[in-house]
């Protein structure tokens, strides 16, 4: 199994999105994740810088292969745009970059005053974006003329030697097949091994990449403390995370998290067997690649219990 780290966009400035980054590498990791937010997901955490910009910038600071986990190709960007900016990231990771795609929030995606799509026509929107940018990939003029997209007369110049990956998310039955249809790979938040099943009946053996969350800290409890008040929207259930629209909505959701709560979605403290425990969930789930966050401000302890006492006990 491959063990990457994740950067939170929504709780990281730019340079400490690199710093993690280089410091991912020098412990050991073997890939990264990052998120793509137009706004985090409470004001606690605080940033959400532009995707794209650090995607170009981590080619130039580690030699980690990159994930989107995962972009929204839908609304807020138009695919035919996001095309170019996964072919040039492709150009810029010489190959190691993955575009992971879903199906969006509300969260990210109104700012424009457009109405939020229920989730069937939010699927359909992304599956036939997902046929834009491969269209535009191939090379050559492209004209396009579908139900949601319309791209008249557009190539792109700047393309990697081969498409990026263009792995899918999906959380319920019919996401996960229409990720088993399109998608070259998964990408999921939980260690569901029956959803993993449900992608590899319908899509074959095609890789499968999930994350987690930790909160590094001397002890469990403190930990959990760091995870209530950053994200307190992880005890959220059910589709509120899809179609609430703003940070301020999600605070007033997690009145209803208890800080207990945490512990159930978070690895909190400095144990390496808590760690060790939920990466094996993963891998008996049938994940391929597992991520993990941290939040907070001691990511060099999780780096250094990672680089010290899980993944040489992993390998």
């Amino acid at each position: 199994m491959r063990i990457g780290y994740f950067l939170s966009s929504e709780e990281l400035t730019p340079a400490q999105l690199l710093e993690q980054a280089r410091g991912a590498e020098r412990a050991g990791f073997e890939a990264l994740w990052i998120s793509d937010h137009y706004h985090p997901w409470t004001d606690a955490q605080g940033q959400s810088p532009f995707v794209w910009s650090m995607i170009g910038a981590l080619s130039q600071v580690c030699s980690l292969p990159v994930t989107t986990a995962v972009t929204c190709p839908t609304v807020r960007i138009h695919p035919a745009v996001l095309a170019q900016a996964a072919a040039t990231s492709a150009v810029l990771h010489q190959g190691r970059f993955v575009l992971g795609v879903g199906s969006g929030e509300a969260l990210n995606e109104h700012i424009f005053g457009d109405a939020w799509p229920q989730a069937d026509v939010r699927l359909e929107m992304l599956e036939e974006a997902v046929e834009v940018m491969r269209e535009l990939w191939r090379g050559g003029f492209v004209n396009h003329h579908g139900r949601h997209y319309t791209v008249e007369h557009a190539r792109l110049y700047t393309l990697p030697d081969a498409p990026p990956p263009v792995y899918v998310s999906g959380f319920g039955p019919k996401a996960v097949d229409l990720a088993a249809r399109i998608g070259d790979g998964y990408v999921s938040t939980s260690p569901d091994a029956d959803l993993v099943r449900r992608f590899r009946s319908g899509g074959g053996d095609k890789p499968c990449q999930a994350g987690f969350k930790a909160a590094y800290a001397d002890s469990e409890d403190a930990g959990a403390a760091i995870a209530y008040e950053r994200w307190p929207n992880a005890g959220v259930p059910g589709e509120l995370s899809q179609v609430l629209p703003s940070p301020r909505h999600f605070e007033q959701a997690g009145q209803l998290v208890r800080p207990e709560m945490m512990k159930e979605s978070f690895v909190c403290g400095d144990s390496a067997d808590a760690h060790l425990e939920m990466i094996d969930r993963y891998a008996q789930a049938g994940f391929d690649e597992v991520y993990v966050a941290n939040t907070g401000p001691h990511h060099e302890g999780l780096f250094e219990l990672y680089r010290t006492s899980v993944l040489p006990r992993l390998r």
